[in-house]
């Protein structure tokens, strides 16, 4: 690669619904811009950026690939992102980094839901954008269907820059509509006269391109609306800006596979779409993606927004507040890289073995500090409990979880102390397959899964008063403790401790003690063994013995009362209850609320966000364990949904007697 000045890059996200052809297509522009001597396939394997494992074994499309590619004095920075919504976060870190995004829609299956959210995630961005419509040689494919499907989806004003000669069996080229050029057969094609039974099409679409420039500049418009002819330049300069303002998206058509259209596409970026702004201030570089190489050790991928990033030199972290010692720098396509001694402004690199960099982080000179705009990963919501097969994975578990979790922002890990379980979190089944296959793939470590435990908790509904005594005599010195203590509900907290003693029946010494006691034995409810909480316990009668009374003596003895009286007190379960947000498109709002009264949940109410529904509920977490894949089932992918612990509540009598009869065979076995 040689050097390129920031006017002279392209940075394209390139997005889509899995199996749209979206991989097939980059590979196919390397292929044209003379980086492949032949084309790689998905199916066997061979292409530049599916070259992880996990990836050659499933055929799609799992981490973000960065492959720049030259054209006509031009370098295009090509990001493959994945097409299934497990790995949205990997899309989302693309396109915080893009200058625009590049659509890729099947001519066959047309706009699918991982297109709506992402085109939303476009949105967020303000990224201008362009539609490719591949596959135009498969069976029913069809170019105004697709281009009906994109204008009826999404508010934008799409404009044909190429469209197909034929479909299917009789699709040979492209016609390149700004110039009214035909092409046929493969890479560049070769020039034909455009097919009469096209020309009424053309000319339609050359009068909606001619408006779309005229939009994108004031003079342009007075000179269109007064009926003035614009020239080729002017045409160009105005589509640009349209471009970059979101007044037009440009549609192109061809087949990756059979490597038609693509020189045209390549034309339209080099020509259209917009290069990173210029900006010579002090150095600032945003990491947007980090693998843990086995061989390399840790690799950033990085993208230059200020002045230019060099080799060997000191950074400082501003969201860690580290220095950082870099060395190498290296321009990457796919896994292959080469050193470059420096990066301008717009361009982007990896960077190698830094010591505290992680996504998201921005690396710039410490005397000129700044904090780039982070990347909004979506938050994990599907869960599995895993623990080590043996002791030698227990060893290794922690330090490679560590690693992966330097690779997956949108995954989550904890260890629950109350279920004593490691409780791993992803974005969905897939992802967390992938996760769990890596981890003993990649480090060696094999894990078993298993469903999350819930962390109930047991309280009393009523009010006792109990005695609880030790005493053992077996020569020497005995024990001695007694208590009476009352036990009474109190919903407003955890544990409130309280004495009433008169006349020093129990020694101010001993009070500790009471309550050590009390707090040991309530770790181990009397219903099931779960934690025990929201009670006041007062100490308010007892005796002692002068010689054999003790700490040790009057601890079992509140322990003992402990267990006497919660069996009276009318103990009962309380679950963790979730404040849960699900957000839908509305025509699914009916379903979602259906479903939460399954679930035993409280709907508080909906709010409309956007094109969108917020549909607000209580549901208990005994429930929501699997609701990433209900939700994703009933939605079609479309809705997401976040919760957060609210409160503790009681247990239906059915469903706790249900969970009580678990615990027991559970233990029994």
């Amino acid at each position: 690669l040689k050097d390129y000045q920031t006017g002279q890059i392209r940075n394209l996200g390139v997005v889509a619904h899995g199996g749209a052809g979206k991989t097939s297509l980059v590979e196919a522009m390397l292929f044209n811009t003379g980086v492949l001597s032949r084309l790689g396939r998905v199916e066997d394997g061979t292409t530049t950026s599916d070259y992880h494992p996990e990836e050659i074994a499933r055929q799609t499309t799992i981490h973000t690939s960065l492959l720049p590619c030259e054209w006509n004095n031009i370098k295009i920075n090509l990001l493959d992102t994945p097409g299934f919504s497990d790995f949205i976060g990997e899309v989302k870190g693309a396109l915080r980094v893009s200058d625009s995004a590049m659509f890729v829609v099947s001519s066959v299956d047309g706009v699918e839901v991982q297109h709506e959210i992402i085109w939303d995630i476009a949105d967020q961005y303000e990224l201008p954008r362009m539609v490719f419509i591949n596959k135009m040689d498969r069976e029913n494919a069809n170019f105004e269907k697709v281009l009906d499907d994109l204008k009826s989806n999404f508010k934008a004003n799409f404009v044909p820059f190429q469209i197909p000669i034929g479909e299917f069996n009789t699709f040979t080229g492209v016609v390149d509509t700004i110039n009214e050029q035909a092409y046929t057969g493969e890479g560049k094609g070769k020039e034909i006269t455009i097919p009469e039974d096209m020309a009424d099409k053309i000319a339609e679409y050359r009068e909606q391109l001619i408006e779309a420039a005229a939009d994108g500049d004031d003079d342009l418009t007075i000179k269109y609306l007064e009926g003035e002819e614009l020239t080729p330049e002017e045409i160009k300069e105005g589509l640009k800006k349209s471009i970059i303002l979101g007044k037009v998206i440009p549609v192109l058509a061809g087949s990756a596979t059979k490597n038609i259209g693509i020189a045209q596409l390549l034309n339209v970026i080099e020509n259209y779409l917009p290069a990173p702004e210029e900006n010579d201030g002090p150095v600032a570089a945003l990491v947007f993606k980090t693998i843990a190489d086995p061989y390399v050790g840790k690799m950033n991928y990085l993208r230059v927004f200020n002045g230019n990033f060099k080799s060997d030199s000191v950074y400082f972290n501003s969201v860690k507040e580290k220095n950082e010692k870099v060395g190498n720098v290296l321009f990457i396509r796919g896994k292959n890289t080469v050193q470059t001694n420096n990066v301008c402004t717009g361009d982007m690199a990896v960077v190698v073995k830094l010591q505290d960099t992680g996504t998201g982080d921005t690396l710039c000179a410490k005397e000129n500090p700044v904090v780039l705009e982070k990347i909004q990963f979506p938050i994990p919501t599907l869960t599995v409990a895993i623990e080590p097969k043996s002791k030698n994975d227990e060893d290794k578990l922690g330090d490679a979880i560590t690693k992966i979790l330097e690779e997956e922002p949108s995954m989550r890990v904890e260890k629950n102390t109350e279920t004593k379980q490691t409780l791993l979190t992803g974005m969905g089944e897939l992802h967390l397959n992938i996760i769990i296959d890596k981890l003993k793939r990649k480090y060696g470590v094999d894990v078993v899964t298993a469903d999350p435990k819930v962390p109930y908790r047991e309280t009393i509904k009523s009010k006792v008063e109990v005695e609880g005594k030790h005493k053992k005599q077996s020569g020497g010195r005995g024990q001695y403790g007694h208590v009476w203590i009352r036990f009474e509900p109190n919903p407003e907290g955890d544990f409130v401790f309280d004495e009433n003693i008169f006349g020093g029946s129990v020694p101010k010494q001993y009070f500790p003690a009471v309550e050590k006691g009390l707090r040991e034995a309530m770790t181990e409810g009397v219903l099931a063994g779960y934690p025990t909480t929201g009670i006041k316990a007062t100490l308010y009668d007892g005796s002692y013995h002068t010689v054999d009374s003790s700490e040790m003596a009057f601890k079992i003895a509140a322990s003992l009362a402990f267990k006497k009286g919660v069996q009276q007190a009318n103990p009962t379960l309380l679950e963790p209850i979730m404040n849960v947000e699900t957000v839908v498109p509305e025509n699914f709002m009916g379903d979602i609320i259906s479903d939460f009264n399954t679930k035993r949940g409280r709907v508080l109410g909906t709010e409309p966000k956007d094109r969108q529904t917020v549909i607000k509920a209580m549901v208990p977490l005994a429930e929501m364990y699997r609701y990433a894949i209900d939700l994703k089932a009933m939605t079609q992918g479309r809705g997401s949904f976040s919760m957060e612990f609210s409160s503790y509540e009681e247990v239906p009598a059915r469903q706790a007697e249900d969970i009580i009869k678990k615990v027991k065979a559970e233990a029994q076995s």
